[in-house]
């Protein structure tokens, strides 16, 4: 079965930098596409970044782009996310999500697999 386990959310002050950490388990990776995704209350769930497990290759929000970077590490199996100049609008539980497909897709519905969330709050 496949598990996500995200970590290293917390309180930052604005301009500040996280990184999050997804592990993941249960299965061989290299034909799927990991994804970042953040939801803050009373919104929905929003992408943020992904990354092709097999070849590296990424994919951004408009709204993040610059500021944060998605890597992998094949040997840990674990999916980063490093996030700078933290704004009070990145607030939000973060959620690693996983799912088998030739594209880094950017629907949250598209995903099959999601860890149990990581909370992020920047303080203005």
């Amino acid at each position: 079965q496949v598990q996500l386990v995200e970590s290293g959310g917390g309180l930052v002050q604005a301009g500040g930098s996280l990184r999050l950490s997804c592990a993941a388990s249960g299965r061989t990776f290299s034909s799927y596409k990991m994804g970042w995704f953040r939801q803050a209350p009373g919104k929905e769930r929003e992408f943020v970044a992904g990354i092709s497990w097999s070849s590296g290759s990424t994919r951004y929000a408009d709204s993040v782009k610059g500021r944060v970077a998605i890597s992998r590490d094949s040997a840990k199996t674990t999916v980063y996310l490093q996030m700078n100049s933290l704004k009070s609008e990145d607030t939000a539980v973060y959620y690693c999500a996983a799912v088998r497909s030739l594209m880094i897709l950017t629907t949250a519905l598209s995903y099959e697999y999601w860890g149990q969330g990581t909370q992020v709050t920047v303080s203005s």
